[in-house]
């Protein structure tokens, strides 16, 4: 245990140093919670041959001992396989066997968006088992439990919520970890979704359907704390789970950086301007926290239009599956972001049809004379990622970005998971069939002729209204937790990894505690204020 926790003494001087460190309480220490169920997570692990990777060697592959990298040859990436979780990282290359020295990218050129900014796009799929990097979320808010005693693979329900990725992911690493995984994700979200829960779970009851689509998160809330009541089930929620910031802080961070670095040695001209992501469960958006640390990117949060809970305290439904809405994630470093966009899921479905079919495909590359390759390229990214695009659009027009403005972004997973909402779409809209005639329309609509509207630069008062709506009192946006937390991530994990291997992912967030800690912190802070 690490001392000055566990005496009365150790807690009353805790909690009088947080006001002016905020880090201690939020960051998982490299303390036992439980030594027995860690003992016995030890024990299970190591007979089941399974060999944990570091958070660091996650963020950098070559870290990765030359002897797992190379045994990896013979494992296909989407097995059930315990050599998958090597494969947990942003430099798979694209058949996902091998590993690239830069993460996989696509740079969209002004034929295609028509803005002079270069837009970088990163590729999701090209993560194991599940074909979207939520997977690399999944894997970091198990195993700090692991580590600490707080889950016992044995017995214990590790309890996914989702609108898909991540509780794909969350039963992915279940399953190669020996453990009983419950997804828990709305009854209308893509076929393909559900296909694929059902050849990878135990049992079809661990397949929880809860009402609506993408804006039901409050439902999927709802059954969580049902299935709270049963002490055997353990709720890794990435909504509050802040390794899930951790690991794209350090990871996916770290993958964009790197990227832009290569971009960067071929045009020394080159700026990272902005960092666009949807905001989901605050996980992804993290990276931007790291980027603009390291260049001063601006860092652009996207929601639908349909439910614009940023842009104006509203609700509603949409259909781009993956973003989530209608609350601000606990982990969203809201004080830390510069803009929000707003983007309609009829741009995103209709650009699905447009890329995802021969007609759109060959308007594009006949018509348009758009590089094949990089419309081939498209198959690899999801509704989600379309988003982006057309945000990352809107953002270049709103800063009037220039050729040397490189705006980021990424495509959390692929085409091949919305075959079927591709379908549903033609055939709503489509019904007399769909033609180049129609696909120039998309082209001329969603992407020629998207303008900056919907497009908020928020201040202070801003940041503190939608900070507002997050699950944690307001007088928390006055504390410097956050610029804390980035700077003190590094040394935390290496005090971590100070303590062996297995030890070394414990870095997250313990987020049962997180609310009493923080309630004892603001009852300091109010009287500290008083005085």
């Amino acid at each position: 245990m690490i001392s000055g926790g566990s005496s009365p003494e150790g807690r009353r001087h805790g909690a009088r140093s947080r006001i002016g460190h905020m880090t201690s309480p939020f960051l998982m220490r490299p303390e036992i919670i439980d030594g027995n169920r860690r003992r016995a997570a030890v024990e299970y692990l190591r007979t089941a041959d399974v060999v944990l990777p570091t958070f660091s060697e996650l963020a950098d592959p070559a870290l990765i001992p030359t002897a797992i990298g190379s045994s990896l040859g013979s494992v296909g990436p989407d097995e059930p396989n315990r050599k998958n979780l090597w494969r947990v990282h942003w430099f798979n290359d694209a058949d996902r066997r091998g590993r690239a020295p830069v993460p996989g990218h696509v740079v969209l050129p002004e034929a295609l968006t028509g803005v002079k900014s270069p837009i970088v796009v990163l590729l999701g799929r090209r993560f194991p088992m599940i074909g979207a990097h939520k997977v690399l979320a999944a894997y970091a808010c198990l195993v700090p439990r692991l580590v600490t005693g707080e889950f016992d693979p044995r017995q214990d329900r590790a309890v996914w919520p989702s609108t898909g990725n991540y509780c794909r992911g969350g039963i992915a690493i279940s399953r190669i970890l020996g453990c009983r995984g419950v997804a828990v994700l709305p009854t209308g979200m893509s076929r393909e979704r559900f296909d694929w829960l059902q050849e990878w779970v135990s049992d079809p009851a661990d397949i929880i359907r809860t009402p609506g689509t993408e804006s039901n998160v409050k439902e999927i809330y709802d059954k969580c704390a049902e299935l709270a009541d049963d002490q055997d089930n353990v709720i890794l929620n990435q909504f509050s789970e802040f390794a899930n910031y951790l690991i794209h802080y350090h990871c996916t961070g770290a993958a964009f950086d790197h990227v832009f670095s290569h971009l960067k040695g071929m045009n020394s001209d080159y700026r990272l301007a902005a960092f666009v992501s949807a905001t989901g469960s605050a996980g992804t958006i993290a990276a931007g926290d790291l980027l603009k640390s390291r260049h001063g990117t601006k860092i652009a949060a996207v929601e639908a239009i349909e439910c614009p809970t940023m842009l104006c305290n509203g609700y509603g439904e949409h259909n781009i599956q993956g973003i989530g809405d209608k609350h601000i994630p606990l982990i969203h470093n809201v004080m830390n972001t510069d803009l929000v966009v707003g983007v309609s899921d009829l741009a995103s479905d209709s650009l699905n049809l447009l890329f995802g079919g021969n007609v759109g495909r060959s308007y594009l590359v006949g018509r348009r004379k758009i590089d094949p390759d990089v419309v081939r390229t498209f198959d690899e990214i999801g509704i989600s990622g379309l988003a982006n695009i057309v945000a990352a659009i809107k953002v270049a027009r709103h800063l009037e970005f220039g050729a040397d403005d490189v705006i980021m972004t990424v495509a959390t997973d692929s085409a091949l998971l919305y075959a079927s909402e591709r379908q549903n779409f033609l055939a709503r809209r489509y019904r007399d069939g769909f033609d180049e005639v129609n696909a120039g329309e998309i082209f001329s609509r969603h992407l020629e002729g998207i303008v900056d509207d919907h497009v908020l630069e928020l201040t202070h008062v801003d940041r503190k209204r939608i900070f507002n709506l997050s699950a944690v009192h307001p007088a928390a946006s006055r504390c410097r937790f956050w610029q804390d937390a980035q700077s003190d991530c590094s040394s935390v994990q290496r005090e971590v990894e100070s303590h062996g291997k297995f030890a070394a992912c414990c870095v997250g967030l313990r987020h049962p505690q997180v609310l009493q800690r923080l309630a004892a912190w603001l009852a300091a802070f109010a009287s500290s204020q008083k005085q």
